[in-house]
């Protein structure tokens, strides 16, 4: 493993920690923004990731071509509550539960930073909804919670982000989508 690798990876992962925080400032769930990610420094998530470091996509990619999995990713997706993969159950009544709402909100936020992120100069606003409707058909999670990230992508792609992740729009967005009321705090 490379000492280059390992500096840029960390360097990579605290970028997108940070854009992550600054958007869910912006979305009404600071807390959230603080605590993201924070499993990625553990080693399991870490050296794993900096090991397989490519820079312009996610090294967890990298390590499931290499070996067929990714310790980190097996790790990361069990800790941390704002990916879809944490709630699916399929032995339970439900499999893929309604995401709580600060947890889908974080999810938002972390799909907009990925792609500001790894795009970098070559990000627009229309992106990250083109990504998601590439995506979705491979990813298993509740319907609502996909109408619920569709739209607010939807919303990005037309009005950009500063004008979509605003607090009162997104829990609105949440609650049309998830026929869930949500109180105020």
């Amino acid at each position: 493993m490379k000492i280059k690798n390992v500096v840029k990876h960390f360097i990579l992962i605290t970028h997108h920690k940070w854009v992550v925080f600054k958007l869910c400032c912006r979305a009404g769930e600071p807390w959230r923004g603080f605590w993201h990610d924070i499993s990625k420094y553990s080693p399991t998530e870490f050296w794993e990731s900096a090991k397989y470091y490519v820079g312009t996509y996610s090294p967890i990619t990298e390590a499931k071509r290499d070996k067929g999995y990714s310790e980190a990713w097996l790790h990361h997706k069990g800790r941390n509550k704002h990916h879809a993969e944490y709630w699916i159950d399929n032995r339970a009544p439900n499999p893929t539960p309604l995401i709580p709402y600060k947890y889908a909100v974080e999810m938002i936020c972390d799909k907009l930073a990925a792609g500001i992120i790894y795009e970098g100069k070559k990000w627009t606003k229309e992106f990250e909804l083109q990504y998601w409707n590439n995506e979705k058909e491979k990813i298993k999670v509740n319907k609502n919670i996909e109408n619920f990230i569709t739209e607010v992508l939807e919303q990005v792609a037309q009005n950009g982000i500063k004008v979509t992740l605003k607090k009162k729009n997104i829990k609105e967005l949440y609650e049309k989508n998830c026929n869930q009321l949500l109180t105020k705090e």
